[in-house]
C-alpha cells in the first residue's frame, strides 16, 4: 500500500512505487479537501492523482500536498458566459492567441509574486513535473501576445475530454480572460465536457463556471478522461 491506514492526511512514501490514493471522500473538511502528504511528482502519479480528482497545491517550505475540496468549481463549456464588455474586446482582437508555444514561459509568469503576496506556491518543483508534463503532451499553455509581447496566459492538463485548469496571469487588462475564453470554446468544438477550475473565485465563477459535490465531479471524471483526442493543439483561425 502506498499510504497510510488512519485519518487524512494520508501520508504517501515517496519511495513506494505504488501510486494509489485514498478515496477522495477521506479528504478533511477543514482545511478543505486536504486528503494526503508526501509523495512525488512524476507523471503516473499526477495522472493517477487528475484522473481521481486530487491536484497537489503546496509552498516553497512545505511537503507536497494533495487536494480533492468539495464542493468543486467547474465550468460546462457549453455554459460558458461572456459579458458584453469583454465580447467587445473580443471583436476588436487586441490579442494574437495561441497554444502550446510558450508553456514554460507561461508557467513562469503564473509562477511570479502577485500583488499582496509574498510567494507562490507553483515552486521550482512544480514547474519542473509540468515542464516535463508538457513535454509528455499531457499540460498544455494558451498564450496571450500584443505585438509579439506575452502579456498573458494559463496552462493546465488535458486527459480525454476534460481539461484540468492550474493557474493564469494577465499583465494587460482582460488579456487571460481573452485566453481562457479562446481555450473554452475551442474545447467545446474538439468535444470536451469539462473544465476543472478547482477552487471558487468569483473571476471564474462570472465567466459560467459553478460549484458542483465532488461525488457528482468524480463521476464525471470516470467517464470522460477515458476518452481519446486525436486534435492538434491549435486554436481554430476564427478564434485567435
Amino acid at each position: 500500500m502506498a499510504y497510510t491506514q488512519g485519518p487524512a492526511p494520508y501520508w504517501i512514501d515517496p519511495d513506494n512505487p505504488d501510486i494509489y490514493f485514498p478515496d477522495v471522500e477521506h479528504a478533511l473538511q477543514e482545511p478543505d479537501g486536504l486528503l494526503a502528504v508526501g509523495g512525488d511528482l512524476q507523471p503516473r502519479r499526477l495522472l493517477y492523482a487528475y484522473r481521481n480528482g486530487i491536484f497537489p497545491w503546496f509552498g516553497p517550505d512545505q511537503p507536497i500536498l494533495w487536494w480533492s475540496p468539495d464542493p468543486r468549481l467547474v465550468l460546462f463549456p457549453e455554459q460558458l458566459h461572456v459579458s458584453h464588455s469583454l465580447a467587445k474586446t473580443l471583436r476588436q482582437h487586441r490579442f494574437d492567441v495561441t497554444f502550446d508555444q510558450a508553456f514554460a514561459e507561461v508557467i513562469r509568469a503564473c509562477a511570479a509574486p502577485r500583488p499582496g503576496q509574498a510567494g507562490t506556491w507553483i515552486t521550482a518543483e512544480m514547474q519542473s513535473a509540468y515542464l516535463e508534463m508538457h513535454r509528455l503532451g499531457h499540460a498544455h499553455s494558451v498564450e496571450c501576445w500584443q505585438q509579439d509581447r506575452l502579456v498573458g496566459g494559463l496552462y493546465g492538463l488535458a486527459m480525454g475530454h476534460v481539461f484540468f485548469g492550474e493557474s493564469m496571469f494577465m499583465r494587460v487588462s482582460d488579456a487571460s480572460k481573452v485566453g481562457f475564453v479562446t481555450l473554452v470554446r475551442q474545447l467545446q468544438r474538439w468535444g470536451y465536457r469539462l473544465v476543472d477550475c478547482q477552487v471558487h473565485t468569483g473571476h471564474l465563477q462570472r465567466l459560467g463556471a459553478q460549484m458542483i459535490p465532488r461525488r457528482e465531479f468524480t463521476r464525471l471524471l470516470d467517464r470522460e478522461t477515458w476518452q481519446t483526442n486525436d486534435h492538434v493543439w491549435v486554436p481554430d483561425a476564427d478564434l485567435r
